[in-house]
């Protein structure tokens, strides 16, 4: 009698509304909540899983995304007492993103997916009762670009006294994605950090004797490898041994204690869970195996950085070159060539000359570093504008420069006239060799700027062939020297300018000091870099290339008197020869780059890991990518992030406010740069609490800017 009563209720539940849900469309998916049987029994454990549709062409992301994107996320609003486990993530598909030199590996999911989640009701559950299960996904659906979509999702479930029948629509689906998806199978898996490669071996009844042609590690963690880097293979009897390119998380000697993630062998995935050691036995021996592109892997390419052409990157680079001319690095040199030019204000023949010459050095020196920059970047450097202020001796080179320099002008030893004469005596050309050294300098001191109009230009230039990005770099400098060599063209601008006389000394003992500022910023930079100890060096080269220019000061007054003033020389060429060697001293390059003092917003260091769970909790994020030599970035810093009221609107947001610095080289943070198009600092980007990507903030940061993007942000 009780069966039947049993049997009875069951045919009501069943015949009444079994497990359903409604498909959403969300723009370019249509995601649903499916079960494999139609209810749910007390204290039983149900799969459902997460139905995604995708539009041909668009793709969402694994756990992992790569290089770029955002992974599915599901959000749950259950009855009293039930539970949900996580995602089952199926084993994605590569897919890489090219555009010129530049190439993002992302793991994707294309045309349908299910995300199977084990969810289980309480012991409690009442038979007869309907349990309404709700879910908030958001995904980041994207194709040439990425769209940010969410879905509201419903799923009913009887709950019946006894387990119910299957849901034939979706059974057999939702267990082959449980049965394929990647799970431990007792795999012995360890590494090693050699040489910028991480060599993972694994080992185990598994992987003896099965096809290794398509083996591919997809780390859980983007930043433990260059995802974008080929894995090479080595058979062993027992499994095999990847060599991948070593990614962030290895930088500076440092290795993480877990390499974590799923082996993929194409027909069957596996995670693994791998600690440094050596590796287990049978995991090499038989030689190399030819790796097999995934189908369709490299088919799809969209831009990664800015869409323009080289007609509309060498105007913006033009424009960006112009307004350089008004960035706080560049004022000390162009303050020390109005000196010049000041001299030769009524002299226009010669004022024109010093003009062009100073444009010609400029140009030069533009050309000379974007030829370097192209070359390290094709032998795998990741560098970008302003790459040569992230070494140690070059910065220590240019602070005892512009030391010099600011001697010259404070009259302590003449060099010429000054150096806007340098090889002005051989010449017989009033300076203009110097001039064009002074265009050259110019160029060096300004590469801690990034103007307004520049990054866009200089992103899509470091992604072209060489000629395009020689062409877009020649356009900047163009646009940084044109200004002062129109000026030397513009008759009634000189005839402003009073005529010579002892106001001319006067003027150049002033500009000394804008130079005696760079050199103390320089050495700033220096002491971020290297510490107190390169700072101690830099200081004594320093004081002994002053008393070198002093010495050779001396020498010439007394050339100029008629004397012999070689002893005197000679000194002063072995005092600054100590002073040189201050620039070159081993141990600069030892130190990692120490944290930048902090302003009134609390602040931690960028990591793609710590932003990734910072979205995961739903708070907007700031991140600025900044380095200590860049002025527009420290302006920027005290004058827009970190007053109370920006930090109160950091509060109200309840944002995190992440700094990538760049004041030494690193490659993921060069990574980041590109992937947004960007060839240098500074760069601030906004994401949303709900995910998607980032909002890019202007070059020149205001209070106003930051307050209203982190209100946008986190949806006020």
């Amino acid at each position: 009698m009780m069966r039947l009563l049993a049997g009875l209720a069951l045919a009501l539940v069943l015949a009444g509304p079994a497990a359903r849900a409604a498909p959403v469309e969300t723009g370019h998916l249509a995601a649903e909540l499916v079960a494999e049987r139609q209810g749910i029994a007390p204290g039983e454990t149900l799969q459902l899983a997460l139905r995604q549709k995708i539009r041909k062409g668009w793709h969402t992301y694994w756990r992992n995304p790569g290089d770029a994107g955002e992974a599915t996320r599901l959000r749950w609003t259950l009855p009293a007492g039930w539970t949900a486990g996580p995602i089952v993530w199926p084993a994605p598909r590569r897919f890489v993103t090219r555009s010129g030199a530049v190439a993002l590996m992302n793991y994707v999911y294309e045309d349908e997916v299910l995300l199977p989640v084990a969810v289980t009701a309480p012991a409690g559950a009442r038979p007869g009762e309907t349990a309404v299960l709700q879910a908030a996904a958001a995904f980041l659906v994207c194709a040439e670009i990425c769209v940010p979509e969410d879905a509201a999702l419903t799923l009913t479930l009887p709950v019946t006294a006894t387990p119910p029948p299957p849901d034939h629509r979706w059974s057999a689906a939702i267990a082959k994605a449980v049965a394929e998806a990647p799970r431990p199978a007792g795999l012995q898996a360890a590494f090693t950090h050699e040489a910028g490669h991480v060599v993972l071996a694994v080992a185990g009844a598994p992987l003896a004797g099965v096809d290794l042609g398509r083996a591919y590690f997809f780390p859980f963690k983007g930043a433990v490898i260059d995802q974008t880097a080929p894995q090479a293979i080595e058979r062993g009897p027992q499994g095999l041994t990847l060599t991948i390119a070593a990614g962030y998380d290895f930088r500076g000697g440092q290795a993480p204690e877990v390499l974590a993630g799923v082996l993929s062998l194409g027909a069957r995935a596996y995670e693994i869970e791998a600690r440094a050691g050596p590796p287990p036995a049978g995991a090499a021996g038989l030689g190399p195996v030819a790796a097999e592109p995934q189908a369709g892997e490299d088919a799809a390419a969209t831009p990664a950085g800015p869409g323009l052409g080289l007609a509309a990157a060498a105007l913006l680079a033009l424009a960006g070159g112009i307004v350089l001319n008004l960035m706080p690095c560049v004022f000390p040199i162009l303050a020390m060539k109005a000196a010049s030019l000041a001299g030769h204000a009524h002299e226009r023949a010669a004022a024109r000359a010093q003009g062009l010459a100073f444009l010609g050095g400029v140009l030069a020196a533009f050309l000379a570093l974007a030829g370097l920059m192209i070359a390290l970047r094709a032998g795998g450097a990741a560098v970008g504008w302003g790459f040569q202020l992230q070494a140690p001796p070059v910065v220590a080179g240019l602070a005892l420069l512009m030391l010099a320099v600011a001697l010259n002008l404070s009259g302590l030893f003449e060099v010429g006239a000054s150096l806007q004469g340098v090889g002005g005596r051989a010449a017989g050309r009033g300076g203009i060799a110097g001039a064009a050294a002074t265009g050259a300098l110019a160029v060096l001191v300004a590469a801690p700027c990034t103007a307004p109009f520049m990054a866009p230009a200089l992103g899509w230039a470091l992604t072209q062939s060489p000629p395009a990005a020689l062409a877009v770099f020649a356009a900047l400098g163009l646009g940084f020297g044109l200004p002062f060599a129109a000026a030397a063209f513009v008759p009634d601008l000189l005839s402003h300018l009073p005529k010579p006389g002892p106001w001319m000394q006067g003027f150049k003992r002033l500009m000394a000091f804008p130079m005696y500022g760079t050199a103390a910023w320089l050495a700033w930079v220096l002491s971020i870099q290297a510490g107190p100890a390169g700072l101690g060096r830099l200081l004594a080269a320093g004081v002994a290339f002053a008393f070198a220019a002093w010495l050779l000061g001396i020498a010439q007054r007394r050339r100029a008197a008629g004397g012999r003033p070689v002893l005197t020389a000679g000194l002063g060429v072995v005092v600054a020869l100590a002073a040189a060697a201050g620039v070159v001293w081993p141990g600069y390059g030892a130190g990692p780059a120490a944290a930048q003092a902090e302003g009134r917003v609390p602040s931690e260091p960028y990591s793609a890991g710590r932003l990734a769970a910072a979205q995961a909790e739903g708070r907007p994020v700031l991140v600025n990518f900044t380095a200590a030599w860049c002025v527009t970035c420290q302006v920027n810093e005290r004058a827009a992030l970190s007053s109370p009221r920006v930090a109160r609107a950091f509060a109200r947001a309840n944002a995190l406010y992440l700094k990538g610095d760049w004041t030494r080289r690193d490659a993921g943070i060069a990574a980041e740069l590109a992937r947004h198009g960007r060839a240098g600092v500074p760069l601030y980007l906004v994401y949303g609490a709900k995910g998607g990507e980032p909002a890019v903030l202007p070059q020149i940061l205001t209070e106003g800017t930051v307050e209203a993007a982190l209100a946008r942000a986190s949806g006020r």
